[in-house]
């Protein structure tokens, strides 16, 4: 077991290719060991393996003799670099049991600090530093985090003991209790452990290690990790490590501090140090938001009005070591990079550094300015920018002229803006947000069980807590707007009413935050359109010099054309026509359409709708001249146009001079019991070719009406829906042909086009080679052959597809991201043997796999020559591409 156990600092070398490799040790043990290797002070250590994660988790949660042995050697090196004993009463060790996975997951697993502290080490510790306060007060730090962690007690019962100790006597601060309260709390708080676990607590300082280990492994499988992982899709296989550290102490009186700093402003991107910190406390205090802290800077001191003075000032030797380390790591990572800190009686030591989560709009100013300062190339900065953060920057901001009911100010910790109802705790705000309301979180402080709550939640706000605080990380990461620290607000959670100064909010009143300068509002505030431009378009041109895919959108408004071209889409890839049906005034055409009884009928019908049609792409044409534009003709069943309800038959048999009766009749005829597999896609058209010569007219007419009047070329793409033979398309194939011969004999226009086929039932697949013959363009319909391939109606798939993702059945949501080992293998066929038959066949997808990332690299290892995205997707695929072509 001794391979899965790794030492650091005081000089320790283990085998150095796995002691570095983060999926072995996990991010927290590489970057110790590499800070320890390259001379940073960090407190020696040692690291367990991910791999025993899941041994642990597997086989029984037990620990196996071996493993016990080299983790015992690995406490013999710290105590050997340290020079004290654990479990020694007169000089003890104390370590810190800290997780540790391959990616940042900041709060979602366990932590336990000072442990080593019993009856006997705690007069030890007292002794040898001088300072009985000290000593007591990490002593009840210990319980209480054990108590909660490893012994699964409630950690309310040990801060109420806290709060009654401090009222008795007067006190505002923790920093205000002496070592007689400490050592009477202490005694409270082992009462309190006795009383709910009816035995004492642990005083065998090894029983005490192996189940803070044991903790963190079992932490892993917690549900806030679950929902985290899920979240950002960490795999549930890679584990997590587990870092044992050498205690060094924040908490020892007035020169004694810890802090949370970034080598750059995580929320603007900005080149400035930004952090906080606390005199005469523990890493726990300020990640936690259990203390409001100070501000690092003399700079951000100023800028906030703050009077505490910042570490600059009050540490000045201490800081200008932390700015030079600051420089080193952020040079040596070539990354913003985010640091924990202690400094004990004046020496500086290095807890942690990892790459930073931040913005959307920071890490974009950050690559950018990287780049810039050759730091990094233009291929790292696109590579380092997340795709799906870009949607943070695509939406409306606040109107900076809207009035504004200003409640308070609390801090700007995460950039951004929402409105939403006022919930109070994480369970309702999930609940109302999959009603589809808009919620804000309102918490005095988040926790990491908040989890599913904040991603629910359009903005979160807390009373307490700093820039740095669990609330502020990971909305951050999230993207969601944070206020934190607003401490002119109180919760009363009986009432499930909030009071900020004079006004109460209860549960439901609508506020607005504004994330970006701390403003919390009364009621909604108007936004404005975002302007897309700066390092915004600095990296969407590096995106685009690399990326080979185009980017195309999904679009059927003349409105959602113009904001996919803003965003740089390169044509329509997919024009739903069904949607122009479904508008009022054309809705009883449609419906007098599929009603009526005969193709004279019908006929009828649709010359009245040809002219909505014609008007239609011509819109669509004049935004979109000099790109091509996919159009799909009629797709869905026929039922989804018929009425419902007895007004809507009424008014058709108004509209027809039919009664209603027959109206009924002829609806039920038509009825479907599986309209999804039934009469739609291509079969309209060959059993109504009317309908499809009637919209083929309008394509051609409006496409050289536009070409005529503006002289920019457009380029119709017609595509047959829902084909699975060669015959099928030959048959509309030539009725689309005859149709645009017509029209340019009448018009006096050739215009060059394209017929094509969706490609979207697993038969089409397999017989492509054949389809090609008649198609020059395959589009991808993802979304149906993902529920052809895999027999799941995606309209009911979210009654079941949860638990089939948690339980590793699929790896996502195969309706959000492409199924690659099943639906991608009939991608990957249909364009193998399309191009066989046709090598200058288009390829492209136009599903909603087109504006995942995922998706889109499997489009390019595929060779498929374009994606089509919703029009706000357009950016989030330009990026995605580019990453895709640079591997």
């Amino acid at each position: 077991m001794s391979a899965y156990v790794f030492h650091f600092g005081g000089g320790a070398v283990s085998d150095s290719a796995r002691a570095k490799d983060k999926t072995i040790v996990g991010g927290k043990g590489a970057n110790l060991a590499e800070m320890a290797s390259i001379g940073l002070p960090v407190p020696p250590g040692l690291t367990i393996s991910t791999e025993v994660c899941a041994l642990y988790n597997d086989n029984g949660k037990t620990f196996d003799a071996d493993l016990r042995a080299a983790v015992a050697a690995g406490v013999a090196h710290i105590e050997q670099v340290t020079g004290r004993v654990f479990g020694d009463a007169a000089n003890p060790l104390l370590v810190s049991v800290r997780s540790g996975a391959r990616v940042s997951m900041p709060g979602m697993m366990d932590t336990v600090l000072n442990l080593g502290l019993n009856d006997a080490t705690v007069e030890g510790l007292a002794a040898g530093s001088g300072d009985a306060r000290f000593a007591w007060d990490s002593y009840r730090r210990f319980i209480q985090m054990y108590s909660d962690v490893v012994l699964g007690l409630d950690h309310h019962r040990f801060e109420d003991a806290l709060e009654i100790v401090k009222e008795d006597n007067g006190f505002f601060n923790d920093v205000e209790m002496g070592a007689e309260h400490w050592q009477a709390l202490v005694g409270q708080y082992k009462a309190i452990v006795a009383e709910e676990l009816g035995r004492p607590f642990p005083q065998d300082v090894n029983e005490q290690l192996w189940g803070a280990i044991a903790a963190v492994f079992e932490s892993w499988e917690s549900d806030r990790a679950k929902v985290y992982r899920k979240l950002n899709d960490i795999p549930q296989s890679w584990g997590t490590a587990v870092n044992v550290q050498a205690m060094v102490f924040g908490n020892m009186g007035d020169t004694s501090a810890t802090g949370v700093a970034f080598t750059r402003d995580p929320a603007t991107g900005e080149k400035a140090y930004y952090g906080e910190w606390l005199v005469n406390a523990q890493g726990e205090d300020v990640v936690a938001g259990i203390r409001t802290p100070q501000y690092l800077t003399l700079r951000a001191r100023e800028a906030a009005g703050a009077k505490p003075l910042s570490m600059e000032e009050a540490m000045p030797q201490a800081y200008a070591e932390l700015a030079a380390v600051f420089e080193l790591l952020e040079k040596h990572y070539k990354d913003m990079q985010d640091i924990e800190f202690t400094v004990e009686q004046g020496k500086l030591f290095m807890l942690q550094t990892r790459s930073g989560k931040r913005t959307a709009k920071a890490a974009l100013k950050m690559a950018v300015d990287m780049v810039a300062e050759g730091l990094i190339d233009e291929a790292t900065a696109i590579r380092r920018i997340d795709p799906m953060a870009l949607d943070q920057l695509l939406h409306p901001t606040l109107d900076p002229k809207a009035v504004r009911d200003v409640l308070t100010r609390g801090l700007p910790a995460s950039p951004g803006a929402a409105s939403g109802a006022v919930v109070f705790d994480a369970d309702t705000a999930q609940t109302l947000a999959e009603r589809g309301d808009a919620v804000i979180l309102v918490r005095v402080e988040t926790s990491p069980e908040d989890i599913h709550g904040m991603h629910a939640a359009k903005g979160i706000l807390t009373a307490r807590g700093g820039m740095t605080s669990h609330a502020a990380v990971v909305a951050r990461g999230m993207g969601r707007p944070c206020v934190s620290g607003a401490s002119a607000l109180s919760i009363d959670m009986k009432t499930r009413t909030a009071r900020i100064g004079n006004r109460e909010i209860a549960e439901g009143d609508v506020i607005t935050l504004d994330g970006s300068n701390g403003d919390v509002m009364a009621g909604r505030v108007a936004t404005v359109e975002p302007e897309l431009v700066g390092d915004f378009g600095t990296l969407m041109v590096w995106a685009d010099k690399h990326r080979r895919m185009k980017v195309r959108t999904n679009a059927e408004t003349p409105l959602d054309c113009q904001v996919a071209r803003q965003f740089g889409a390169e044509g329509i890839g997919l024009c739903r026509t069904e949607h122009m049906f479904f508008e009022a005034g054309r809705i009883s055409l449609v419906r007098q359409m599929i009603l009526a009884e005969d193709e004279a009928g019908r006929r009828a019908a649709l010359a009245r709708l040809l002219p909505e049609q014609r008007s239609d792409f011509q819109a669509i044409f004049e935004v979109m001249a000099g790109l091509p534009v996919t159009i799909r003709l009629l797709d869905p069943p026929l039922h989804e146009f018929l009425p419902h309800a007895d007004a809507e038959f009424e008014e058709l048999a108004e509209a027809t001079g039919l009664g209603v009766d027959h109206l009924k009749r002829r609806a039920g005829e038509l009825h479907e019991f599986n309209p999804m597999l039934g009469h739609r896609g291509c079969r309209l058209g060959i059993t109504f070719p009317e309908i499809y010569e009637m919209q083929a007219r309008a394509i051609f007419e409006a496409a050289c009406d536009v070409a005529l009047a503006s002289g920019e070329a457009v380029v119709p793409e017609v595509m047959i829906p829902l084909v699975a033979t060669k015959r099928e398309l030959e048959i509309l194939r030539a009725l689309v042909d005859r149709v645009a011969a017509e029209v340019f004999a009448e018009k006096g226009k050739v215009l060059d086009y394209m017929v094509g086929t969706m490609i979207e039932l697993p038969r089409a697949a397999l017989m492509a080679g054949e389809i090609a013959e008649e198609a020059k363009f395959f589009s991808f319909g993802t979304n149906d052959l993902t529920q052809t391939t895999l027999g799941v109606s995606r309209d009911d798939a979210a009654r079941f597809l949860n638990p089939y993702v948690d339980q590793g059945i699929y790896p996502r949501d195969p309706f959000v991201s492409l199924d690659i080992e099943g639906v991608g293998q009939l991608v990957e066929l249909a364009a193998e043997r399309g191009r066989k038959t046709r090598p200058d066949l288009k390829l492209g997808i136009c599903g909603e796999h087109g504006g995942d990332p995922a998706s889109i690299a499997f489009c390019e290892k595929t060779g498929l020559d374009y994606v089509s995205a919703s029009p706000y997707r357009v950016p989030i695929a330009r990026l995605a591409a580019a990453q895709a072509a640079l591997g």
